[in-house]
Order: C-alpha cells, then sequence, then structure tokens
C-alpha cells in the first residue's frame, strides 16, 4: 500500500550540503554525548510510541545517505559490500526513530538475529537522534580518514542548526539515543559473517562453461563467499534461488550457444539508446555509489519528490537497503554455485576471437545478474511504498554529464537497468530475466516486514 505524506514541509538540504560545510569546517572530534541510567528494552517487536516523527520532514536521512553514496565511491566499494553498509545504515535509522512514529513496530524478531534495541529514557527531538545515529553507524563502515572527516561535519553542522532550535538537554538525550541505538546495530552487523567471509580464499573450478577470469586485466573472482553472509529477511539465500540456467553447451544448435549469440549480435548491432543505456546504469565502484547505490538514490529523489516526512524515509532506507543486501546474498550464493561463464569467453572462444563487450565485464560469474537482483528488488519495495504506475526522472547520473533518464514506474526503470547489461554485453538474458525474479522474490520478502502496528492488516 503507498505510503505518500501530504503537506510535509520540504526538504531545505542541498544535494552537496556536507561538501557545503566542509569549505568552513574545522577537523572535528566525533560527537559522544553521555546519558547516564540503566538500558531499557521495549517488548520485542512493538515500540513505545511517542508522537514526533511524522512532523519532521527528510531532509536528515537524504543528506546522509547522498553523503554515503559519495564515501562507497572514494573508498571503492563493491556492490555487495556496499548494499551491507547502505542497509545497516537503514536498520539503524528506523530502529532510532521508531519509537517516534505513530504504531511503529522494532524489526526486532523480524530480521535474522536481531534482538530488542535500547528504548528510549527521554522524550526525544527525532532528526537529531537520526543524526547521531547515521552519524555513528556510517562511521563504522566507512573508514578512510577523509570519510571520517566528510561524516564529523555534516554531524556537526546539522547538530550546531539543532542547538540553535533546541533546548540543550533536548539535543543531548537525542544524541545519547541515536548513539546507542547505532551501537546496538554495529554490534549485531558483527555476527552476520563479514568477518570469516569477506574476500575468503577460493579457487575457481575448471572445465567446460566455468567461469574464467576475463579481459582485460584478469582479475580473480570477487568476494566468492558473500553468499554464506546472514541475510536480514530471507530465512537464507535458497529461499529466493532460481532455476537452473539452460545447460551448457557448444552446439550451434543449442539454447545456451544461442543465448550467447544473442548477446554477440545485440552488441554488434546497437542502437544509440541502448548504448546510452548501458553506459548510463554501468554503476561502476569507484565511479559511482554502485548498484545499489544507484537504487537508493532513486529511493532519495522520490523522497524529495513527495516531500515526505522523516518516518517515511526511515522506513524506504531501511526496506529499499535491506532488500539490496539480501539481493546481492541471495545473487552471489548463486553465482559461486553454478561458477558460469561469462558471455565474452564463451563469444571469444567458440563465435568471434576479436570481440569486445561494450562494458567491461565484473571478476565473478554470470547466473545470475547483480543489477537485476538489485533492480528486481528495489522495485517492488519501492512500488509497495509509493504505489504502480508512479512516473519519475531519474538524475542519479547528472554529475556525470549524462541526461536524466525518465520512467512510468519502478518496474519499468529496473527493467531498463537489468537489460542494460545485455546490451553492455555482459550477461545472457536469462542471467537477467531469472535475476529479476530473483530480486522480485527478496522485494517481496522485504515488503513483508512489519514496520508499523497498521502493517498487520495489510499483510
Amino acid at each position: 500500500m503507498a505510503r505518500i505524506p501530504c503537506g510535509k514541509k520540504a526538504a531545505q538540504f542541498a544535494i552537496g550540503f556536507a561538501l557545503a560545510l566542509s569549505a568552513g569546517c574545522v577537523d572535528l572530534e566525533p560527537t559522544e554525548v553521555s546519558d547516564p541510567g540503566p538500558d531499557g528494552l521495549p517488548p520485542a517487536g512493538l515500540v513505545t510510541e511517542t508522537a514526533g516523527a511524522e512532523t519532521h520532514d527528510a531532509e536528515v536521512p537524504i543528506a546522509w545517505f547522498r553523503l554515503s553514496f559519495d564515501l562507497t565511491r572514494t573508498e571503492f566499494l563493491f556492490p555487495p559490500v556496499a548494499a551491507r553498509a547502505y542497509a545497516y545504515a537503514g536498520v539503524a535509522l528506523w530502529e532510532a526513530v521508531a519509537p517516534g512514529v505513530r504504531g511503529g513496530r522494532s524489526l526486532a524478531g523480524q530480521l535474522n538475529g536481531l534482538a530488542a534495541i535500547p528504548a528510549p529514557r527521554h522524550e526525544l527531538y527525532w532528526p537529531a537522534v537520526a543524526n547521531a545515529a547515521l552519524a555513528r553507524v556510517m562511521g563504522r563502515f566507512y573508514t578512510s580518514e577523509s570519510s571520517r572527516r566528510a561524516i564529523r561535519e555534516l554531524e556537526q553542522g546539522l547538530q550546531e542548526r539543532f542547538r540553535r532550535e533546541i533546548p540543550g538537554a533536548l539535543l543531548g538525550h537525542s544524541i545519547a539515543h541515536g548513539q546507542r541505538v547505532a551501537t546496538a546495530i554495529w554490534q549485531w552487523s558483527r555476527t552476520d559473517g563479514y568477518a570469516e567471509f569477506n574476500d575468503c580464499p577460493y579457487t575457481p573450478r575448471t572445465g567446460p562453461g566455468q567461469w574464467a577470469p576475463t579481459i582485460p586485466d584478469f582479475q580473480a573472482p570477487i568476494q566468492p563467499c558473500w553468499g554464506a553472509l546472514r541475510p536480514f529477511a530471507l530465512s537464507g539465500p535458497e529461499a529466493c534461488a532460481p532455476p537452473t540456467h539452460p545447460s551448457y553447451s557448444e552446439d550451434p544448435g543449442s539454447e545456451f550457444y544461442h543465448g550467447a549469440l544473442e548477446v554477440y549480435e545485440t552488441v554488434n548491432g546497437l542502437t544509440e539508446e541502448q548504448r546510452t543505456i548501458a553506459v548510463y546504469w554501468a554503476d561502476l565502484a569507484g565511479q559511482t555509489g554502485t548498484p545499489a547505490g544507484h537504487s537508493l538514490s532513486i529511493a532519495a529523489q522520490i523522497l524529495e519528490q513527495v516531500n515526505a516526512s522523516l518516518d517515511l524515509a526511515a522506513e524506504a532506507f531501511a526496506r529499499v537497503g535491506i532488500g539490496e543486501s539480501d539481493a546481492f546474498i541471495s545473487c552471489w550464493a548463486t553465482k559461486y554455485h553454478y561458477n558460469l561463464l561469462r558471455p565474452v569467453t564463451y563469444i571469444t572462444q567458440l563465435i568471434d576471437p576479436g570481440w569486445i563487450p561494450v562494458l567491461e565485464t565484473p571478476p565473478f560469474p554470470a547466473y545470475t545478474s547483480g543489477h537485476s537482483n538489485d533492480a528486481g528488488a528495489s522495485s517492488v519495495i519501492l512500488t509497495d511504498l509509493f504505489g504502480d504506475g508512479f512516473a519519475f526522472t531519474d538524475h542519479t547520473n547528472d554529475d556525470l554529464g549524462m541526461a536524466p533518464r525518465s520512467f512510468n514506474s519502478f518496474f519499468e526503470a529496473a527493467d531498463e537497468s537489468a537489460f542494460s547489461r545485455l546490451y553492455g554485453g555482459i550477461h545472457y538474458r536469462f542471467d537477467i530475466e531469472e535475476g529479476l525474479e530473483q530480486g522480485h522474490c527478496v522485494g517481496r520478502a522485504v515488503s513483508a516486514l512489519l514496520f508499523r502496528t497498521g502493517d498487520l492488516a495489510t499483510r
């Protein structure tokens, strides 16, 4: 059911808020606020209700997630790792402000391994709570000196504004609560298997149809054990496992051969529009916020478009982040289970030795497509939040000099994102189609999460 708010105050922060602050900001130490007293824990699932988050706009979380896109790019995070950071930030944001949402429910007991979250001890100012929570949790996932400086600058700049607007005690209590929640989320994140499975040792299988390093750099496979991480909402990566891909064959009459031939002929006959689509959705690590960042960027733009409230922004960033992270876990488990060779390997060995795809092939197996998983999950989640047939224009790549692209629905955007990988020459059609459905499955699981007591009536 769509949740588009009416009559909320417009966001006041520009896209470059963090950069604007940095021009006159000194290198400050991270803020630490003491709020002594015993930790109180709410009953699992239902958060103690106090009014407030619906009366504030979405400027704080939008500023923070836009900063996270920049930090993902500068730290050169690869898509699964970026999606994980976005997801934990989104959950921290929701859990921090949920007590201020009418009917707000904690995700404790719904997300795998998440126990009860520290409850508020005082009346709180929810934008300050969100600011403190996002500053602390992002400081754990973005660790370069430049990232830490940017995080401090945004946190301090917002706090200085809050100091002019609310009493000092209220600000102090709000900061303390946000930090406590973020610390709880960080501790939870440390149990998901990342320390064990991140960049694990791996020897690729060999033989007919098996993945092999690709031109031009012949890189080793990235994150081969990522599929073993604990998902957020899925019971396990197998919950959305796709069917087996067409049987590998070198026979020119086989389904597999024709799948590779379609990639070859599509790239050789690209229209200018198809080439534009391939480049627009490339979402390269080190140049962009990755595919996960692109979907969250769209979410941020929609939140501005509907003049969203803080509670809606917190729910949207949490849902999309969770969906993307689970989509990459599910997808990566699939990739390394099948270990399927990429089109460039098949085509140069069996069709045309001199063929080169439009996009550089990323260093991991083909089946299924990560872009398709990410876009598929996000399209389901955003449609459930904002409605089917929601028209929007995506400006994510404006700073790269690319023209914005307009869509009549989130599913239309997801389809274009997914099939950009065919135009780019790096995925077979079955990678894309099954990847989209795999993502849709993840999206449905995330949409089933209960964020508010009213959700019980619609699930």
